[in-house]
């Protein structure tokens, strides 16, 4: 099957262009993780990921708050932390606020693997949106910003249906 034919099979109702959708959501970020999986030397798209948010974060996070924000367990956040303090790129040190919980440092091989390294996938990464006008990619940013409060929705919900 053809993407066209995909695309035409599923654009006629709401209900089959949800299902496209989220699809499509699915598909895609397989995608973009092997692609970037086969390309970024060291690290997985998934470990670059928690290390963006690290990079993002004013203050040191914890496995649960970055396991909030990449919509993984905590468990799932220590893994990746772990493997990443094995290859340098941080630390895990125990939270000074709550010592039990545990967060992550960069360290300064981190900081120059965004300064050199990542500075070339940066270009790639435009690729992915080139074809996309700047009001194109202002809707789309919108729309994508909505999409999680759907997912928070349907997070909420499935929470109160398990209580």
């Amino acid at each position: 099957m053809e993407l066209q034919e995909l695309i035409q099979r599923f654009s006629k109702t709401r209900e089959q262009q949800e299902k496209a959708i989220f699809s499509t959501l699915f598909i895609l970020g397989n995608r973009l993780q092997t692609i970037f999986d086969e390309r970024i030397p060291d690290i997985t798209l998934k470990q670059f990921m928690l290390l963006s948010l690290i990079r993002q974060a004013d203050t040191q996070m914890t496995f649960t708050q970055l396991g909030s924000m990449m919509g993984c367990s905590r468990q799932n956040v220590k893994k990746l932390a772990a493997v990443l303090e094995r290859n340098g790129y941080v630390t895990i040190k125990k939270n000074k606020a709550d010592v039990r919980a545990a967060t992550i440092v960069p360290t300064p091989k981190m900081h120059d693997f965004f300064d050199t390294v990542f500075v070339n996938y940066q270009t790639e990464l435009t690729y992915v949106f080139e074809h996309y006008s700047n009001e194109e990619l202002q809707q789309l940013f919108q729309l994508f910003m909505r999409l999680y409060e759907g997912v928070e929705c349907l997070e909420k919900r499935t929470k109160s249906e398990k209580a």
